[in-house]
C-alpha cells in the first residue's frame, strides 16, 4: 500500500520509494515484526493496542485513505477480508457492551 501511495502521490516509479515513504514502510515492518499478537494479528484499525507513534499513525492513515480504495482493483479478496473482519469486530463490540 505504501508503494501504491508513493507512486500515486509522489510520482515515483519502479522499485524506488521516496525517503519518507521508505521510512514509513520500514517503520511499519518493524511494528508488524514486534506485534504482541503474533500470527493472530488483527488489522491495525481493529487492534486495541496502538503501537504506532502519533505522527507515523497519521502518515499511515493517509496511505490507507489513498491506497485502500485502489486495492479493490488489484487485491479484491484482501479488501473483502478486511471489510468482513472489521464488520465482525464491530458487531462483537456492540454486543459486548
Amino acid at each position: 500500500m505504501v508503494r501504491r501511495y508513493c507512486w500515486g502521490v509522489h510520482g515515483t516509479r519502479g522499485e524506488a520509494l521516496g525517503l519518507a515513504c521508505a521510512a514509513l514502510l520500514e517503520y511499519a515492518r518493524q511494528r508488524r515484526d514486534r506485534c504482541p499478537h503474533g500470527d493472530n494479528k488483527p488489522f491495525c484499525s481493529n487492534c486495541p493496542i496502538h503501537c504506532y507513534k502519533p505522527e507515523m499513525r497519521q502518515q499511515m492513515r493517509a496511505v490507507m485513505r489513498y491506497a485502500g480504495p485502489r486495492m479493490l482493483l488489484t487485491h479484491p479478496i484482501l479488501v473483502l477480508r478486511h471489510m468482513a473482519e472489521t464488520m465482525r469486530r464491530k458487531r462483537r463490540n456492540t454486543h459486548a457492551g
